[in-house]
């Protein structure tokens, strides 16, 4: 397993739209493993695989907490296919925008059918944080960020602050 450097706002991959899965195989459960790897440890509870620089709809999830066994979940090509009208707020972070967190209200449950690790099709009803994650990750995979969901003179800060960051690290 290895551990992948991480796509940091503002680089544009992050805003690219992921392409479906034709395949799953040992390539792509390999890939799967490196994403928890580089997931646990950056630490996160989520990773999608663009933030990897790897434009493919998959994403990986663990929300077991420190002395837990972990639970991984890999879901290939998932699609939200319905969502609660009733909202919850999670205070939300990123792997990718390191260091900020704010508040975003998204649907309460969702849900998500998908391809499991050895290509079975798989469907899961979601409520609590996993929904979060689960609609946090598959934005990824369209090219949207959480910061997105907030206010844009608030987003406007951040993606300031980050394209500030990134040229620095340039010179």
């Amino acid at each position: 397993m290895t551990i992948k450097p991480l796509i940091i706002l503002p680089d544009p991959v992050l805003r690219q739209v992921s392409k479906p899965i034709e395949r799953v195989d040992a390539d792509l459960q390999r890939l799967s493993d490196d994403m928890l790897e580089t997931m646990y440890d950056a630490p996160g509870i989520g990773l999608a695989a663009i933030q990897i620089g790897i434009a493919r709809r998959m994403l990986v999830i663990d929300l077991s907490k420190e002395g837990e066994d972990k639970q991984p979940l890999v879901f290939i090509n998932p699609e939200i296919v319905s969502s609660s009208d009733d909202r919850s707020v999670y205070e939300e972070g990123c792997l990718s925008i390191p260091d900020y967190y704010a508040e975003v209200e998204r649907p309460a449950k969702v849900t998500v059918k998908y391809l499991d690790r050895e290509g079975k099709e798989q469907s899961v009803e979601a409520d609590g944080l996993l929904a979060t994650c689960l609609q946090h990750e598959i934005d990824h995979l369209n090219g949207v960020l959480f910061i997105d969901h907030i206010s844009r003179l608030k987003r406007e800060m951040v993606i300031k602050k980050f394209t500030k960051a990134s040229k620095s690290k340039a010179l």
